[in-house]
């Protein structure tokens, strides 16, 4: 199947980038190469490109579209939350600018053995790298009553997380739960019927936890967005586009922390503490896409950009 991607909030994110034809620029979740297509075109013959991704069919559609740029863009194969690394293999020690298009691609969605879509019945997969041993399978069939009732109510913030977590073990007690139409089914029997009549498809919130879980996409963000911020440049721009509360939440709070870190109690008269603000946030409120672009693509329905500027 072709990788294809519609990049969400392009035009935004490309004029926040604020992209100088000479800079190095990184894009931490290549996709199809959409966003890194656009910063690519920018660049003169001094200036650099690396993209980095984790999913194989990414790396070679990407690859494909930004061959025309030869060897202004660099193409890894690795998480985003070991970009520093990556970098220092390359010798580039700091960037001018980062983009984070989080969230998984319409293609990962659309490829239905991938298994993270509830609309098509396949094996339970979920993984963005399927060089790692931990699948959807293994979460639905191993993890405790407990465990699972976290996760979808952290997650997927579903109200009937607890049911949901219940019918699971219920029904794998009797035999494994191995495909995405085995786990809609017992989503749906744990949902009271008058709900499943609103509120979208039942299994939605679920498989987003779920995926979430397996991919630790939450734990890798926390993880990654200070080292971020520490590879820019002065002046800088990171570039976060985000697709639910948790991911938004996240960035938010990471952004006012970095741009204020002084912890010292407010009637302090001067600062002790001697943390150092590393720069400012350009977006108070995120950017949100317009209405045409909602109207091409109803999966920008939930997006929303933040950025930080590196002082």
């Amino acid at each position: 199947m072709e990788f294809k991607h519609t990049s969400v909030l392009l035009a935004e994110t490309i004029d926040q980038l604020h992209i100088r034809p000479d800079g190095i620029y990184l894009d931490g979740t290549l996709g199809g190469g959409g966003h890194a297509y656009h910063v690519a075109e920018k660049l003169n013959e001094k200036g650099r490109l690396i993209g980095i991704d984790q999913d194989e069919a990414a790396i070679a559609a990407a690859g494909e579209r930004l061959a025309p740029f030869g060897d202004r863009v660099t193409i890894v194969r690795n998480n985003y939350c070991n970009a520093g690394k990556a970098l220092d293999d390359l010798g580039i020690r700091k960037v001018d600018g980062i983009v984070l298009d989080l969230g998984v691609s319409s293609y990962q969605l659309d490829t239905v053995e991938r298994g993270f879509s509830y609309k098509y019945d396949t094996a339970l997969d979920m993984r963005m790298d399927r060089r790692q041993s931990l699948t959807a399978r293994d979460i639905v069939n191993g993890y405790s009553e407990m465990e699972l009732f976290r996760i979808i109510r952290d997650y997927g913030e579903d109200q009937f997380a607890k049911n949901i977590a219940k019918h699971i073990v219920r029904v794998r007690s009797e035999k494994p739960i191995e495909t995405t139409g085995e786990l809609n089914e017992v989503i749906k029997a744990a949902i009271p019927a008058k709900m499943r009549a609103s509120g979208g498809h039942p299994s939605k919130r679920t498989f987003q936890a779920i995926r979430i879980e397996c991919n630790r996409e939450l734990d890798v963000l926390k993880n990654s967005l200070d080292m971020m911020i520490d590879l820019l440049n002065p002046g800088g721009r990171l570039c976060i586009i985000t697709f639910h509360s948790l991911e938004d939440r996240i960035v938010k709070s990471s952004f006012k922390k970095n741009e204020s870190p002084c912890t010292c109690p407010s009637d302090f008269p001067v600062c002790v503490c001697g943390k150092i603000s590393k720069g400012k946030v350009i977006t108070r409120k995120p950017i949100l896409p317009g209405e045409e672009e909602l109207a091409g693509n109803k999966r920008s329905k939930s997006a929303k950009l933040r950025v930080f500027e590196k002082a």
